[in-house]
């Protein structure tokens, strides 16, 4: 899997974001530099195990909408009968 690039307004307002939350849980400032150092570390690290289980929950949906879509087609199965 390739690195994950956001775009820089939604990277800046994540940035904002963890500032937030430094400023608001913890009650302390961190600078923009620290701030995205720390979402760049977070995307590497934690980002593949949140891709990974989005695509296992894909899976499961496709795999509920296989199912539903096998059952209808046997719904339009016509009977049979042998003809002697």
């Amino acid at each position: 899997m390739m690195g994950l690039k956001l775009p820089r307004e939604q990277k800046d307002r994540l940035i904002a974001s963890v500032q937030q939350y430094f400023e608001l849980e913890r009650s302390e400032t961190i600078g923009s530099i620290a701030a995205e150092q720390l979402l760049d570390f977070m995307i590497k690290e934690i980002g593949p195990h949140v891709y990974n289980e989005a695509m296992a929950d894909a899976r499961r949906a496709l795999a509920e909408r296989m199912q539903t879509l096998e059952d209808e087609l046997y719904a339009l199965e016509k009977p049979t009968t042998a003809k002697r």
